[in-house]
């Protein structure tokens, strides 16, 4: 199995993804409407995606804009329609009122998912308690990444974080991979390598022309090479 850094990019379309894999993305984390910050696209979208590419996709289960669940049940309805088109790998992550997991929510939806692969998404950088909310999660089937900033305001504030959780991988509710998240700039990498992070996210810096055009082979192309560098 290959030892180098994971590069995930945000792909909206089979357009996206097929520019994306060409320009050496590991993996695409599929999503719909960026205005909400990514919703769970349909099963259509996902369908055609996953008859374009042939590397590993991971479907956002979101139905509204923040970190609240809302409807679990029509959650679990999306999430059981995506898994009969395919669909084994997801990105889902729910907080209570108090900034804690929405353990209710989050084990009812990934009791559904029977076993895939999933990452908690950047809600854990809106969490009251981030050490806390990993040993709530960490017996959670499946869970294998956390998609993060490091803080709410982005990699330039949470570097030191991400670096100190670098360091405890291994511990108990420290196992899962740090995948690096939200305002993440290419002059970030070479101190987030340092630290032992090896895996990095990006959706804007991979469309040079904004959200309203697609993702560019050579702007992943260049993120490739930085983070193999």
């Amino acid at each position: 199995m290959s030892k180098r850094a994971v590069l995930e990019v945000i792909a909206l379309d089979a357009e996206d993804a097929v520019a994306a894999q060409a320009g050496g993305a590991d993996r695409l984390e599929i999503v719909t409407d960026m205005a909400a910050d990514g919703l769970t696209p349909s099963r259509e979208t996902f369908a055609a995606i996953r008859s374009s590419v042939d590397i590993s996709l991971r479907v956002m289960l979101r139905l509204a804009d923040g970190f609240a669940a809302g409807d679990v049940d029509a959650l679990v309805r999306r999430a059981r329609e995506l898994r009969a088109e395919g669909a084994d790998e997801f990105v889902l992550g729910f907080l209570d009122e108090a900034g804690g997991p929405d353990l209710a929510a989050v084990e009812t939806l990934v009791a559904a998912l029977d076993g895939c692969r999933w990452t908690f998404h950047r809600a854990i950088d809106r969490a009251g308690d981030r050490d806390a909310l990993r040993k709530q999660l960490a017996e959670l089937p499946g869970l294998d990444t956390y998609l993060t900033a490091g803080a709410a305001g982005g990699v330039d504030e949470g570097l030191p974080t991400l670096a100190a959780e670098a360091a405890r991988r291994g511990e108990p509710g420290y196992e899962p991979r740090l995948l690096v998240g939200g305002g993440l700039r290419l002059e970030h990498l070479p101190r987030l390598k340092a630290a032992g992070l090896d895996a990095f996210h990006i959706g804007g810096a991979a469309r040079p022309g904004g959200w309203g055009a697609g993702v560019a082979a050579g702007a992943v192309a260049e993120w490739r090479a930085a983070v193999d560098a």
